[in-house]
């Protein structure tokens, strides 16, 4: 068992007491074995891997730099271990996936599962000598500032959860490198986690399917081709200047002949005058929007061309068949205006219920972004002025595990607020607060991780010589194109 190492935050905040007895037993004992199994998943230098996950649950503010972090009695070793475990240790996270897979995981009232994927980059552009970086876009202050910045993006998968709020559990994490397809490696990870799922008995055959939200970044319609065979409903945010098509209409006998239309006629978003009368219309009132007034279309299609993900596509085009939903609410937070949003869900013959749920899973999309703000303000995700990608994604997997701990610690937690703060409720306690009162809850949990064994520095460089070795330096952006691209650019020129 972990001892007290330190005293408790000296802060000026308003304290309660945390006794063992008062622990709820079946959180204490999930959080518990979380981590004697998250320390057999850190295969090289894993008791300074361990001991850096608490020193960045117990530090007492935001987590500026990761040096920093050993100054605190959670971490026992020195700075150096600390690079060395970043530089070279390993993490299993092969079996990282798995065991975040098999969590308890919060599910929509129907007990459907509803996951979201996003990107959020790690920047680096001062970083030349740091390979794999690609063009990051990145929002400005203006609406029209829009900037792209060299970083290695990351694409999350997180389990969303109904209600008042901004809890997400992540399961999975992927950087796309300069030879990846976006599309391509989205799909790939969408599979492995939910595959991953159902091998761990969150999904089994006659439950709802799992919901998997995307935006407007994301091409939805490859995606459900891709994952068809999956128990599995995209439901996607699309631009408001798109054109689909609708359901062919029914064949006619015409005795001129010719082939019958594979296409019906055009749905385009920025003209009413070519929707038809829409196959479900709802009306909910919301808390925050006001009433929000939904019109879905059912079999609406996009037409596909040989052309960006369809390029190396054998034969005839597939028809990608979903529902098409457009909601508008009154007003925005702060009685702002609010334009409409155009939504597709790869379900067709979507009722009532089914068209309220597309569009309250795709709000819910949101707390994904309060997890990043979290994960980088708070926790330091993207302080560490690392080089190589690869220490990267060992300090992206730890911040993971820790983010998980603070879920799993969030039924054991009572409020530990500041006197200016305003007390939550138990089932309200943000991320920050439950990690306020961690260090007192980290002393009554196991502690797998090793004491240090004494040490003698190396000598280091000798006194007054250079480094010789220059460090090589990495361009920026993607470095693979399809060969069918290539071709195309050899005919232009000739």
């Amino acid at each position: 068992m972990c001892s007290d190492q330190g005293a408790l935050i000296r802060t000026k905040a308003v304290r309660v007491s945390l006794l063992p007895e008062a622990v709820p037993g079946e959180a204490f004992a999930e959080a518990s074995r979380f981590r004697a199994e998250l320390y057999e998943c850190l295969t090289v230098r894993g008791d300074e891997l361990f001991e850096l996950v608490d020193a960045v649950l117990c530090a007492p503010g935001a987590v500026h730099s990761a040096v920093e972090l050993t100054l605190l009695p959670e971490h026992r070793r020195g700075h150096g271990a600390m690079y060395d475990g970043l530089n070279q240790g390993g993490i299993d996270t092969g079996r990282l996936r798995s065991l975040l897979a098999g969590l308890p995981l919060p599910r929509f009232p129907d007990g459907r599962l509803v996951l979201a994927v996003d990107v959020s980059p790690w920047l680096r552009s001062d970083a030349p000598c740091s390979p794999e970086r690609l063009f990051c876009h990145v929002y400005g202050r203006a609406k029209t500032a829009s900037q792209f910045i060299p970083g290695w993006p990351y694409s999350f998968v997180a389990v969303l959860e109904m209600g008042a709020t901004s809890w997400t559990q992540v399961l999975d994490a992927v950087r796309l490198g300069p030879a990846d397809d976006a599309t391509a490696v989205t799909a790939a990870q969408l599979r492995d986690v939910v595959e991953r799922l159902i091998a761990a008995g969150q999904w089994q055959p006659g439950e709802p399917d799992i919901v998997i939200v995307t935006d407007a970044g994301y091409d939805v319609t490859r995606l459900a081709w891709v994952l068809q065979d999956l128990p599995v409903e995209l439901v996607g945010r699309v631009r408001g200047d798109r054109v689909m098509r609708l359901p062919k209409p029914p064949r006619i006998y015409d005795p001129k002949g010719g082939r019958p239309p594979k296409h019906g006629p055009e749905f385009r978003f920025a003209r009413p005058e070519t929707w038809p009368e829409p196959a479900v219309t709802t009306r909910t009132a919301t808390a925050n929007y006001g009433k929000a007034v939904t019109q879905a279309w059912d079999r609406v299609h996009p037409r596909l061309t040989h052309r960006a993900a369809w390029l190396d596509h054998e034969g005839e085009l597939p028809l990608i068949e979903g529902t098409l939903v457009r909601l508008e609410v009154e007003h925005l937070s702060k009685g702002r205006a609010a334009p409409a949003v155009w939504l597709w869900s790869s379900k067709t013959g979507a009722t009532d219920a089914d068209v309220d749920r597309a569009w309250q899973a795709f709000l819910r999309r949101f707390d994904l972004e309060h997890t990043f703000r979290l994960f980088k303000q708070t926790l330091g995700w993207t302080k560490p002025q690392l080089r190589e990608p690869e220490a990267a994604d060992r300090w992206t997997w730890l911040i993971i595990a820790a983010y998980t701990q603070l879920r799993l610690a969030r039924p054991l937690t009572q409020d530990l607020r500041h006197p200016w703060e305003k007390p939550a409720a138990p089932n309200r306690i943000t991320p920050a607060r439950v990690r306020r009162t961690f260090r007192n809850l980290r002393q009554h949990m196991p502690c797998p991780a090793r004491a240090p064994k004494p040490y003698r520095p190396g000598p280091g460089r000798p006194p007054g010589t250079k480094n010789r070795h220059r460090a090589p330096r990495y361009d920026v952006g993607k470095t693979v194109r399809r060969k069918k691209t290539l071709i195309a650019l050899q005919w232009l020129k000739s």
